[in-house]
């Protein structure tokens, strides 16, 4: 029987790839600068010079889509490890040795899980104040629920099996038992989350610094850029466009990516 293609992996991979590699290019060398302002350039259509056009400022769209594009997966894969090492630290342990704390911490995840992200984010801000470095510690913190549910699941699910009671018997340590034997065969499920997680942290970044929480300016944003094209959507419709469809394009890779690897997961 010949092994079908994963498509969706391999579309999903291109994809990110392919934008991951504009943002890198982006963060040094852009085509203008992604802040400099011209008045005589204000909200021109696509051109030869501008393929993006300008927005409202004259700066130039495809520059700064360029620059924002880094900084949303700059947040977004900090996010994402702030809450896969925090959350398998506390899911393995938790799903490992269970009993009451393991209770306790997943009854408190529940809490948490309960409430939308971006609303807790809110919080956070509130309290640490606005900034791009606070955006990924609020974010980070509140990804790492899902992660420990997850990793927790793994544990319970592998903790009393074969090779586990194999390794206990020929008195292997239990950090080793946890992280060298149980965490290696639940690397898909993982790898799974942080797509998904990622997915989540490119629309929480985008969503926060749409409402002026996020990164703040003069630095660039796909999310800021939707917010500040709001102002100029019927004259300018192009500012709006490009950063939407760059967003679309983040998550539709990483949801492929998510796919592709349950399909991986399901064989």
């Amino acid at each position: 029987m010949k092994k079908q293609r994963n498509y969706n992996l391999i579309i999903g991979l291109a994809l990110t790839i392919a934008l991951a590699l504009m943002a890198l290019i982006g963060h040094f060398w852009t085509p203008c600068s992604p802040t400099a302002m011209d008045a005589s350039a204000v909200n021109l259509a696509p051109c030869l010079k501008y393929p993006l056009g300008t927005d409202n400022f004259g700066r130039d769209i495809l520059s700064r889509i360029m620059n924002g594009s880094g900084i949303t997966y700059l947040v977004a894969v900090c996010t994402v490890l702030i809450g896969a090492v925090g959350g398998t630290i506390i899911g393995a342990f938790t799903g490992y040795f269970g009993g009451i704390p393991d209770e306790i911490v997943m009854r408190l995840n529940d809490v948490l899980l309960s409430f939308p992200s971006v609303l807790l984010a809110l919080l956070f801000i509130s309290f640490l104040g606005e900034g791009t470095a606070n955006l990924i510690l609020a974010l980070g913190v509140l990804f790492i629920p899902s992660f420990a549910r997850i990793v927790r699941s793994e544990m319970i699910r592998c903790r009393d099996l074969d090779f586990v009671r194999s390794a206990k018997v020929t008195g292997v340590g239990t950090l080793r038992i946890i992280f060298a034997h149980i965490l290696p065969n639940s690397l898909v499920s993982m790898l799974t989350s942080a797509a998904i997680g990622f997915n989540n942290a490119v629309l929480a970044e985008a969503s926060m610094s749409y409402l002026g929480l996020g990164v703040q300016p003069p630095h660039a944003s796909l999310g800021r850029m939707l917010s500040e094209a709001q102002s100029c959507l019927y004259v300018a419709p192009w500012y709006a466009i490009a950063p939407g469809v760059t967003i679309i394009l983040m998550i539709l890779g990483f949801s492929l990516i998510s796919e592709g690897l349950r399909k991986v997961q399901n064989h």
